[in-house]
């Protein structure tokens, strides 16, 4: 039996052996974390290799019912452990309660903006995230202000997360192959636990300014505040881009002493 990929669900089996292996060595987990989840696993590929990390309880999950029946099949060491279940909707606390976990895997690119947004918003249960995404996503999160791909995903996700690039991926370790080439990253939970802001604000500041990035920050912040009531700032007369993760959250504190 095996698993054909299906498009719609953004299926790409890796059939490379050694990037399996280099993809499972890229996870570091915690002393203090006992628990993975690999998201989107399709035929296993680098499941084996990751049930053979000590100290881990490693769970899978998957929305495919054909990807699922193999895995049962072929990972009896996993029975009770894999779950049928849509990542981004399902309630992590049925599976890990309150306790930490890791997310990994060969992630499913077209919902893996998706699945850090849902990592972000589960941060504090998440320390890690270690996997393999479109090469033009990696290094997206990654971009430094003045980037035309600096934007949402790259504030939010750096200002929780210290984010690593690990390798690049060709096409042709895939069936079937994709247009682009693939990068693994690494996310390890950073110091700041909670931000000197609410951090709701926080987010839809970012996600305001951005979503107005050809205007300047004035303008970007007209649906969160009454701008006229602002007095000059220096951030004020520039576009999102052209501030720093810690600019925002400057940014943020500043909107929050005006809103009624």
């Amino acid at each position: 039996m095996s698993v054909q990929p299906k498009k719609h669900l953004g299926q790409h089996f890796l059939i490379d052996r050694n990037i399996c292996q280099k993809i499972a060595d890229s996870f570091i987990g915690f002393q203090n974390v006992q628990y993975a989840l690999e998201v989107g696993p399709g035929q296993g590929a680098i499941t084996g290799d990751l049930l053979e990390r000590k100290g881990i309880e490693l769970h899978i999950i998957d929305l495919d019912k054909e990807s699922i029946a193999y895995l049962k099949g072929h990972f009896p060491a996993l029975t009770g452990r894999i779950h049928e279940a849509d990542f981004l909707k399902v309630d992590f606390s049925s599976i890990f309660g309150n306790h930490p976990f890791a997310v990994l895997g060969n992630f499913p690119y077209n919902i893996s903006s998706q699945i850090l947004f849902k990592c972000l918003g589960n941060r504090h249960q998440i320390p890690e995230i270690t996997g393999m995404f479109q090469r033009e996503l990696a290094e997206r999160v990654m971009e430094k202000p003045g980037s035309k791909q600096y934007g949402i995903l790259s504030v939010l996700l750096q200002t929780y997360y210290d984010i690593e690039y690990c390798f690049t991926v060709s096409e042709n370790v895939f069936d079937p192959p994709p247009k682009v080439k693939s990068g693994v990253i690494r996310c390890t939970r950073n110091a700041t636990s909670t931000l000197p802001v609410d951090e709701k604000l926080h987010e839809q500041v970012v996600k305001s300014t951005f979503n107005q990035r050809r205007k300047t920050i004035r303008n970007g912040l007209k649906n969160i505040v009454d701008v006229n009531l602002l007095p000059d700032h220096a951030f004020l007369k520039l576009r999102p881009e052209k501030l720093s993760v810690d600019d925002f959250i400057e940014l943020a504190q500043f909107v929050e002493r005006y809103i009624k």
